[in-house]
């Protein structure tokens, strides 16, 4: 069964929980958030075109993707930075001290969510292709 839709709205979803986690101050799950959204986007993409995606890095996925998907370079940069929120953002021991609660701020938070955007975006534009 072909759930690409399914997966492509959770991202569009997981991106404005990312925005209502900043409007709230918690730029830990939002970042976090917007991280989800990517992933769930380039999954639905690959889904879309037949692959079995597997994995959290949206760098990686992204890599998956074939030749005729035009990547942007760029993208993949903004991938990386949403891959470093996926467990430091959550986890207390991913650092050498303090909560993650308090070692985010709202500058990540736009950023990240702009960046999970621009990606939900270019994979938007993919199903559109197929």
């Amino acid at each position: 069964m072909e759930r690409s839709a399914d997966w492509l709205r959770e991202a569009q979803r997981d991106l404005e929980h990312a925005q209502n986690d900043m409007a709230s101050g918690f730029f830990n799950w939002s970042c976090f958030s917007a991280q989800q959204g990517a992933e769930k986007a380039v999954k639905a993409a690959l889904m879309k075109m037949g692959a079995e995606p597997w994995g959290h890095s949206v760098a990686s996925l992204l890599h998956e993707l074939p030749a005729t998907a035009s990547l942007p370079p760029d993208l993949v940069d903004m991938a990386q930075e949403l891959d470093k929120a996926y467990i430091p953002s959550r986890s207390p021991d991913a650092h050498p001290a303090g909560a993650p609660s308090e070692l985010y701020n709202r500058i990540e938070a736009e950023r990240l969510i702009g960046y999970g955007r621009r990606i939900l975006g270019f994979c938007q534009g993919l199903l559109a292709q197929t």
